[in-house]
Parts: C-alpha cells; structure tokens; sequence
C-alpha cells in the first residue's frame, strides 16, 4: 500500500495534513505578500491586491480540513516517478502523466504541478471576464502552490526524512525554523516578464528545487550534530546557519514565480483595467512624480520630495516587507505644487521599506533602505 495511503488510514486526513502545510502560514505569507517586491510598472493597480494575497495565503491549507481532492495538490512525490531517476524530468501534460502512469500513481504521488496550471488558467478566465473579487483569491492560491513548488519536502516521497533517518524534518524545517528566524528574510525583488510556457516554467522550478532535498537533510543531520535534541535552541540555531543560504532564495523565487504568473495571466487576457477609479493607463502621463529619498541608505532621518501637477487626493504610506504599514507620511487634499517631507523614524529596524505615493488614479513607490 502507498506510504501516503497508509499514513491517511493511520493518522487520518487532518494529521496529515498538517505534516504537509509547506512553508507554514508564516512563510505563506511572507511570499505572497513579498511578491509585490516584482510587480512591474504596469502592475501597480495590482499593488491594492498586496494585503489580500498575503490575507488568504493560507487558505488553500485550510481546504484540507474538509475538501478530500485538496490534499494531493501540495506535494509532487517526483522522485517515485522511475523517467525523473533515469532522466530528470517526467511526463509534463496531463493527459500524457495519465496515459504513461495511470490516475491512481499519479493521484497518489501528488498533482502539484498540474494544480497550479488549472490554478494559473482559472485566474486567466478571471481577468478576462473582469471577475476581480475571484481573481485575487485564485492569485492567492496560485502563490500557496508555487510556495509548495519551492518547498523541498513537498516535491519527494522522503518528505518528512522517514527512508533517511531525519523523521521530522518537514515541520523543523518549514514551519519551527521559519516562525523563528522570518525577520531574516529580507531579500528584494526582480524583473518580471511574460512567461512564454506556463507549464515549462512551472516544471523547471520543481526540477530545480528538488536539488535541495538532500541539502534540508545534510542540514538536519549537522544540527543534531550539534545538539540531538531537536527542540532545543542550539538545534534551531544550527538548522538555520546550514540552510538560510538556500532557504531565503526559495522564498525570493517562490515570490518572484508568482508576480510573473500573476503578470502572464493578466497579459493573456488582454492586460484588462481593475478598476476606473485606480487604475494603471500605459502611456498616461502622471499626475505627480515620486523621486527616490534622500539619503538612501539612511540612519536617522530621510528626505522624501514629490510633485503634484494637479490638485489631488494623495496618500504616503511607508511598508516593510511583510506588507504592514510602518508609517503614513501625508493623507489628504494637496494643491499643485511641490512637496518635501522630513522622516525621522523611530525604532525602526534595520532593512529594506518601501515609500507609496497614491493619487486619485495613480500609484507609485520607492525603495529606501534603513541602516542602524
């Protein structure tokens, strides 16, 4: 009988799937809402979308509690399929999957891969019937699969190191680790761009990242080698200082993955408008410019200057990573003209903000870096 079978009749359906959560609701969060570090300039409308993809990341783990389908879409046991061993990849359609394998192999090893395509077209049928309320919550999703494509342990049939001796590991790794050291993951974003195959793109990062399996279980083995007992400090300490430089790019890539399938998705559908209220209009001229604070990087104090060329309804609000809101700067009604704002932030960590300007119908940000 399957190992995952077995642990469904011996533990039931809700134990594991707690023991599959990838990335915890923490790390869930912290990706979803990082992806916002990618969004191009014409993906500013999208900014607004930021707090309800971080809001509802974890909603598809939820599912699991009473959706019986939910469950195999989180994981991609890969190295059970005997073509991945011998050549690295497998059948990548799912028709061709079925046809080699048959439903209940490919069932039971996980449909990762294929959740996140129906998961991509359904935000694309979305955007193309201007369906936004639903849109947002697919982008949602979308970005809890993609968390789960970069989450070593959901992508091999040794997920939780039983056939390795590190049983255990899954939750250490993704969920006790994490909630400790989540303030370390401070990484920026990249360029996004249309991603030409959807499904290619999804495959080559599940390849990719399945590469760090054995490095999750070196790192496990190190740091019981520094203290056996896994819930001591020593233990935690030692599992981040062997993975974080792996770890943190997952997530950077895990973020960046869903801006550009946020980004094609809207593209194929023919780059619709969310709102007429705030909207992104390419080629519209402005009606105000954001220059980059002064100094950057800054200790103390800041200089943010920006300029209205009409009377407008203007907001300024200062981000951290994780989304929150650190600071509103400016909020109301402003003539035409010119503006300066001194900020002098108090007790505020070491790391990377962002500074929003936000008009009637425009939007714009800038990064500014906090060194103390």
């Amino acid at each position: 009988m399957p190992l995952k079978k077995q642990l469904f009749i011996t533990v039931g359906w809700i134990g594991l799937s707690v023991l599959l959560i990838s990335w915890g609701s923490t790390g869930h969060y912290k990706i979803n809402t990082a992806s916002g570090l990618s969004f191009n300039s014409e993906m500013a409308q999208f900014n607004s979308w930021i707090s309800t993809l971080a809001d509802y990341a974890s909603e598809a783990d939820h599912r699991k509690a009473w959706d019986p389908t939910e469950g195999p879409k989180h994981y991609i046991d890969i190295d059970n399929y005997p073509e991945f061993i011998s050549n690295g990849f497998i059948a990548q359609t799912w028709d061709s999957v079925i046809l080699v394998h048959g439903a209940a192999f490919v069932y039971d090893n996980g449909i990762l891969p294929w959740a996140t395509m129906i998961t991509f077209d359904s935000l694309e049928s979305c955007f193309e019937r201007r369906d936004w309320d639903k849109a947002v919550l697919f982008a949602a999703d979308l970005g809890h699969y993609v968390a789960d494509g970069h989450m070593p342990m959901h992508i091999t049939r040794n997920y939780n190191g039983q056939f390795s001796g590190n049983t255990g590991i899954h939750s250490r790794y993704e969920s006790t680790m994490i909630n400790a050291y989540i303030s370390q993951f401070n990484y920026e974003g990249a360029e996004t761009n249309e991603i030409e195959d959807v499904n290619q793109y999804i495959f080559d990062y599940l390849y990719s990242n399945y590469a760090f399996v054995d490095s999750v279980l070196a790192a496990d083995d190190y740091a019981k080698g520094i203290n056996s007992n896994t819930s001591s400090s020593e233990y935690k300490q030692a599992l981040w200082e062997k993975s974080n430089g792996f770890t943190i790019p997952l997530f950077s890539n895990a973020s960046h993955a869903l801006s550009e399938l946020i980004y094609t998705a809207w593209i194929r559908a023919g780059s619709p408008l969310i709102s007429p209220d705030y909207v992104f209009v390419p080629g519209a001229e402005s009606n105000f410019t954001l220059k980059q604070n002064v100094p950057n990087p800054f200790s103390n104090s800041t200089q943010i200057q920006y300029s209205l060329t009409a009377k407008s309804e203007v907001i300024i609000q200062v981000f951290n990573l994780s989304g929150q809101t650190v600071a509103t700067l400016d909020k109301g009604q402003k003539e035409k003209g010119d503006y300066t704002i001194d900020w002098k932030p108090e007790n505020l960590r070491s790391g990377i903000y962002y500074v929003m300007l936000k008009s009637d119908r425009f939007a714009d940000f800038k990064k500014m870096v906090v060194v103390n």
